[in-house]
């Protein structure tokens, strides 16, 4: 493959090759816990996943930031049935344990033929969710042990419902992050999605937004209202030639954030760099970049060239 690597600041060079801006992403530690959920068939299971993680993309506006890791085969859970991995996460992690009982309540409890286990056994803080949940079950709930863990089996109108009687909290890590900079959305959209399928291939991550793409990256704070986040213009294409700090390209005419959360730093690195690769294969694109803020965001670094190389 061959690519550019150019200094923050540089213009891009005018050729075929894409351009790879010499940037890093910072991240941030967020509390995460880590759910297998599984069922009858995987198209059950995968139902239960994606409502379970709805309306998680950012915690700048969601209630926490949540996805599908991936599906795990029937070799690989405790009732030997099809699974699917999700995480969740948030800054508190007293909120992440009320967004994870909710979300079993009434996402996987609710969906037929699912059961929920913990997917952080070695996590030595622990929510009691399973528990608490148990007690739909109107004192009919029985506890009991399945494959070394210790589960309820709550009965439902199907049949039962089994859970962990525990979930496992720990640090991870988000906020990782590359803009793919591309001529025509066409482009940018197919290496957007390239991208997230090469990021699936890696144990331990996920993409929050929809799809795992975002076009709607933001900035720290406003220069106008008072807003958590906003718009992060200098990357907006429509306002290059009217501000006199744009970041865009002149043969750029769209941009996608990719935003990956991961449960250690290793993890996003070799997603970050996979994505970057499966998004340079794509006629169209004209280059490779990442915001950040100066280190202010968070307290690990990524640098792009690092993610890269990692993968040789």
């Amino acid at each position: 493959m061959s690519y550019v690597w150019i200094k923050p600041g540089e213009p891009f060079p005018k050729g075929k090759a894409p351009v790879i801006v010499d940037e890093f992403t910072e991240m941030f530690p967020m509390w995460v816990c880590r759910v297998l959920i599984t069922a009858d068939e995987e198209t059950w299971a995968k139902r239960a996943a994606e409502v379970a993680t709805g309306f998680a993309t950012s915690i700048i506006g969601a209630p926490l930031e949540a996805g599908i890791e991936g599906i795990v085969s029937k070799d690989g859970t405790p009732d030997g049935r099809p699974g699917v991995m999700v995480q969740m996460y948030h800054m508190d992690r007293v909120l992440l344990k009320g967004q994870l009982a909710s979300r079993l309540a009434q996402c996987v409890l609710t969906c037929p033929t699912t059961a929920a286990f913990d997917g952080l056994p070695e996590a030595k803080r622990r929510a009691k969710v399973g528990r608490s949940i148990a007690k739909f079950g109107d004192g009919f709930q029985v506890p009991d042990s399945l494959a070394g863990r210790n589960v309820w089996r709550i009965p439902v109108m199907e049949g039962e419902f089994v859970i962990e009687d525990s979930f496992g909290m720990k640090r991870a890590i988000a906020g990782g992050m590359f803009l793919i900079l591309a001529s025509e959305r066409k482009a940018g959209l197919k290496a957007a999605e390239k991208a997230i399928e090469a990021i699936k291939s890696v144990q331990g991550v996920i993409t929050p937004f929809p799809g795992g793409v975002c076009r709607s990256g933001s900035k720290v704070g406003s220069e106008k209202y008072k807003l958590k986040a906003s718009t992060n213009h200098p990357f907006c294409p429509t306002l290059r030639g009217k501000i006199a700090y744009s970041l865009v390209p002149e043969n750029v005419s769209t941009i996608y954030e990719i935003v990956i959360n991961g449960l250690s730093l290793k993890a996003i690195g070799e997603a970050l760099g996979k994505g970057i690769e499966a998004a340079l294969q794509v006629p169209g694109i004209v280059g490779i970049t990442s915001a950040n803020y100066g280190g202010k965001l968070g307290q690990y670094r990524l640098s792009l060239r690092e993610a890269l190389e990692a993968l040789k």
